[in-house]
């Protein structure tokens, strides 16, 4: 932080200035302190409120208790430039967008904002300097580094409630964040094809609640739109994309976006989207005048999709109006954000295309490709000075909407003043924000719930940081040697130990509800993962101890606790993509599964027994040259091994093929797909194999985009989908499912 001395407070008080105290978040760019505080006063004399931003008073008088201005009290001084009551103090209010100036002094309270939300977010840091009813002697000038900086709510599955959006809003402004874009992929007025209706009654009343509530946090609600699947260039479609943001003008929102994400033929085409665009720009957004610049989600968001060559992005660059914003995911549909260059990648890379800053659109922590986890880590990874290569910084979340907040708070501390961010730091301060009354439990659940696990878009967190090199340590002896160091075994055992009592405190826990009941299959599995690693342990020590019987006693417990895992997993969160909960994956899992087979294995071997030493796990493997299929994780439910679906647009080269190969020879009772299109039984060869190595075509019926095999119980050993043609083909992975015979 950058500090300089408050030469005149401190003449005025004889204090001398002392070590930084002040803890504020988002972290602020200048604090001036002394060691002074002053008490908070009965009564106020309120100078400015007749200019000020109305919410930003609205939440100063509740702040201070003063309804009425008291020419007795201490004088608090609030409003934006060019206010009369502030006019004294302009030199010292940033002149960037939404900063302000606070000065705090035992004669009077000054909040002076650049503009409307620099003062609003001046209230919110008061609010935050109050402590045990004391404010400290101080002058603050801050500002945002990045300019809109917020959440776009924008992942596949189940959207936010209405009752979780208000809190969101809530907590957006109170931790200075200036967007939301509301665009659910779920939302059937968003999307294909009843985009173009308008909202039945209810949902327009709820939105327009939405956007009044954005705007008493100083949030800009930013409505968006996803035609590009099934638009018609012609002026029909125009017509009624431009009708339905009037009528969403109607209900209040004054920020728009448009997606063309995710789609794929005639939508996809960037001269047509730009001429669209750029005709709403001049035919809407200039004509209202209080509606923000126009923000788009191209086709090609990422590098990875990017085809340079075919000129996309550099279209959108030299056609698009330079007022509108590009979004922008990175390297990749799941990467964190750095420099780069003009020719490798990078914020370069794509600004050079596009000419201008990139909207960036981060997907973290969104988990609609991992939805068995939750995912609750820290927020890491970005490049801390690349404020000027961005126009904005939005994070996806989770549909989880209590369970993102941890990774929200983080965002909204990065993206206010990226070069003092401190991630660790915003983590645990986040528990805090979110519930206070069990942060410390809260920590630890999150700190063994961050990886996403195996998935198609190969992003990972790290995971049980503590206790990695602990749990390294003690598998590399215990497997090699049989043997562990105690002191490593005692800080495995108390880890287990705390993972059950954290899941029941957090389970009872009555502060945050929405929290607790987003988390509550997570802590159940998570309890069961303690007490699974307690009992092998335990099942270790009794080998060690040479006692057969308490051996056989813990064993039949873990297979118990693995049944119960089992039947959570098969129990709740039963989405059709990745069904089940999965935690602690990273390092807890993997440390309790090969201990429990290491000492199963020493078992049998000493008694000559044939115990069991499976643990769960994926027996058969997928392959393919499909850069977009060969990471995506296989999933097996009884007799049946599926694909896990993909949210984006699949695009299959020609020749391309994707293979299963399962552990051994099952009898194939059918083969179901749905690529999302019609027309696959024109590219697509369907075979199989009884080794892996000798072919057999297999002919398939398609109804609509669905397609059946049926495979009269033939034996096979994997199953093989090709591309015939030499052309790419673009598909949408929503099924690939292999049901045998067992």
């Amino acid at each position: 932080m950058k500090k300089t001395f408050l030469a005149t407070l401190c003449l005025m008080t004889g204090m001398t200035i002392h070590a930084q105290n002040i803890d504020v978040q988002p972290k602020p760019q200048q604090v001036q302190e002394t060691a002074e505080t002053i008490a908070l006063a009965g009564s106020y004399q309120l100078n400015g409120t007749d200019e000020a931003n109305p919410y930003a008073l609205k939440k100063l008088k509740q702040l201070l208790n003063a309804e009425s201005s008291d020419p007795k009290g201490l004088k608090v001084i609030i409003g934006e430039r060019g206010d009369k009551a502030i006019r004294k103090y302009t030199k010292f209010i940033p002149k960037q967008d939404e900063g302000y100036f606070i000065r705090i002094s035992p004669k009077e309270i000054v909040l002076a904002g650049n503009d409307e939300q620099g003062t609003f977010y001046a209230v919110q840091t008061l609010k935050q300097l109050i402590k045990d009813n004391q404010l400290p002697v101080a002058e603050i000038t801050d500002y945002p580094e990045v300019r809109f900086r917020g959440v776009v709510e924008g992942f596949y599955g189940a959207p936010w409630s209405h009752e979780a959006r208000l809190r969101q809003l809530k907590f957006y402004g109170d931790n200075k964040m200036n967007t939301y874009i509301y665009g659910p992929k779920d939302d059937p007025y968003h999307s294909s094809p009843n985009w173009r209706l308008p909202y039945p009654e209810r949902e327009a009343k709820q939105l327009k609640e939405l956007v009044q509530v954005a705007k008493e946090n100083a949030v800009n609600f930013v409505w968006a739109i996803h035609p590009g699947q099934d638009i018609k260039w012609n002026q029909k479609d125009r017509d009624n994309l431009l009708d339905k943001f009037n009528k969403m003008y109607d209900l209040g929102v004054r920020s728009f976006a448009v997606f063309f994400d995710d789609i794929s033929g005639e939508g996809t085409k960037a001269d047509k989207q730009a001429e669209l665009l750029n005709y709403i720009d001049e035919q809407f957004v200039k004509v209202k005048k209080d509606v923000t610049p126009l923000i788009m989600c191209p086709t090609e968001y990422n590098k990875s999709w990017s085809n340079v060559k075919g000129g996309y992005l550099t279209t959108l660059g030299t056609k698009l109006n330079p007022s509108i914003h590009i979004m922008w995911t990175g390297d990749r549909v799941i990467a964190d954000m750095y420099e780069g260059d003009t020719e490798k990648g990078g914020m370069k890379w794509i600004n050079n295309l596009i000419q201008r800053p990139a909207y960036v659109w981060w997907n973290f922590p969104v988990s609609d490709y991992v939805r068995d986890h939750l995912l609750m880590g820290p927020v890491y990874g970005n490049d801390l000075h690349i404020a000027n290569l961005m126009s904005g910084f939005v994070t996806n979340p989770m549909e989880h909407a209590e369970s993102s907040l941890l990774a929200i708070y983080g965002v909204a501390s990065y993206a206010w003043n990226p070069d003092e961010y401190d991630s660790d730091k915003a983590w645990k301060d986040a528990m805090k924000a979110v519930l206070p009354s069990a942060s410390k439990e809260l920590e630890i659940f999150a700190t063994h719930n961050s990886d996403l696990g195996a998935n198609g878009h190969g992003y990972r967190r790290e995971e049980s940081v503590a206790l990695k090199p602990i749990a390294e340590r003690f598998l590399n002896e215990y497997l090699s040697k049989g043997t562990y160091q105690m002191a490593d075994f005692l800080s495995l055992l108390n880890t287990f130990t705390q993972m059950v009592e954290v899941a029941d405190i957090l389970m009872t826990n009555t502060e945050n509800p929405a929290l607790i009941a987003e988390m509550k299959p997570w802590l159940i599995q998570h309890k069961l993962m303690g007490e699974l690693g307690e009992e092998v342990l335990a099942l270790t020590n009794a080998y060690e101890q040479g006692k057969a019987e308490g051996f056989l006693r813990k064993y039949k417990h873990i297979k118990a606790l693995q049944q119960q895992m089992f039947d959570v997993d098969q129990t709740y969160n039963q989405n059709p993509y990745q069904p089940g909960v999965k935690t602690a994956g990273l390092v807890i899992k993997p440390l309790i599964d090969k201990t429990f087979a290491k000492a199963v294995a020493l078992y049998n071997e000493k008694y000559n027994a044939q115990l069991d030493a499976k643990t769960d796990y994926m027996p058969h493997t997928l392959t393919s040259d499909v850069n977009q299929l060969k990471h995506l994780p296989l999933r097996q439910k009884t007799n049946r091994v599926l694909v896990s679906p993909a949210n984006e647009v699949i695009k299959w080269q020609g020749k391309g093929s994707m293979t299963i190969e399962l552990d051994k020879v099952y009898p194939l009772m059918t083969i179901d797909i749905d690529f999302g299109k019609p027309e696959v039984a024109t590219w697509g060869v369907l075979e199989i194999s009884t080794n892996g190595k000798d072919w057999q075509k297999v002919d398939f019926q398609q109804n609509k985009n669905r397609i059946r095999a049926n495979g009269d119980k033939t034996p096979i050993k994997a199953v093989r989908f090709s591309n015939s043609q030499d052309k790419e083909q673009e598909i949408y992975m929503r099924n690939f499912t292999i049901t045998v015979e067992k």
